[in-house]
């Protein structure tokens, strides 16, 4: 599987953000499918992630009633709607795909997508 992550941008707090994460290849619905995040100096955290048929989901507590997952299996796409968005938000973003199961930490993951930025400034 090879994920392409887009969407980024720069964004005025309390804007919101559409990112996508496009996949390649006929077994995407096989995999879970996360979203992390990179701040410069942090740790890549997790973010949000959801199951292969779209029926679960996982949130960081941090944008838990801010951001919403959804994946569109005919179209091998995952998206990540983001409102409301803080400075803190600013980090790069990763998709991240998962063979079954959704993965909440890095060491989960089986492959990687490139990362996108964002970030939120006045």
């Amino acid at each position: 599987v090879q994920l392409q992550a887009s969407g980024g941008g720069l964004v005025l707090p309390g804007g919101s953000l559409r990112l996508s994460c496009a996949a390649s290849g006929r077994t995407f619905r096989s995999y879970a499918v996360g979203w992390f995040r990179q701040a410069p100096g942090k740790e890549r955290e997790f973010v949000a992630g959801i199951g292969r048929n779209g029926a679960v989901m996982n949130y960081a507590d941090s944008v838990k009633g801010r951001f919403t997952i959804s994946r569109d299996n005919a179209k091998n796409a995952v998206y990540l709607q983001m409102n409301s968005l803080k400075p803190e938000d600013t980090a790069v973003y990763y998709c991240a795909a998962r063979i079954t199961y959704i993965p909440v930490t890095i060491t989960q993951v089986d492959y990687w997508g490139q990362g996108t930025q964002v970030t939120v400034s006045s």
